[in-house]
């Protein structure tokens, strides 16, 4: 059944101008293993976390540095949830959650889709 559906799109050139002018939004909103990623790799994965609380929604419980975008041998891309945000998709009936991103044209965009039983 599913439990969530979130959205968001994010404009590349802002972005990469937030994050020039205010470079503590890198280890804010990011994992170490995703800090190194090209710009438009952060605005896709920071659309990610901020389309997974839409699914969930609200941000109750979350954390940020708790969400991590991997990618899987294929490519395909996927949440590693820890702490209180793993605990708090779980007490949310959440088993799985589904996630494709992108970039193209001068946007970022990532869909979430949050499963559970009952």
């Amino acid at each position: 059944m599913i439990r969530g559906i979130g959205v968001d799109i994010v404009d590349l050139a802002r972005f990469e101008r937030q994050v020039l002018r205010t470079p503590g939004l890198i280890p804010r909103l990011f994992t170490e293993a995703e800090r190194g990623l090209p710009v438009h790799s952060l605005a896709a994965r920071f659309a990610a976390k901020e389309a997974l609380i839409k699914a969930l929604g609200d941000s109750a419980g979350t954390s940020w540095q708790e969400m991590d975008v991997v990618t899987d041998a294929h490519g395909n891309p996927g949440f590693v949830l820890a702490g209180a945000t793993a605990a708090a998709v779980t007490a949310r009936g959440i088993d799985t959650v589904h996630l494709t991103m992108t970039h193209d044209a001068g946007v970022a965009c990532a869909f979430v889709v949050t499963e559970g039983t009952a």
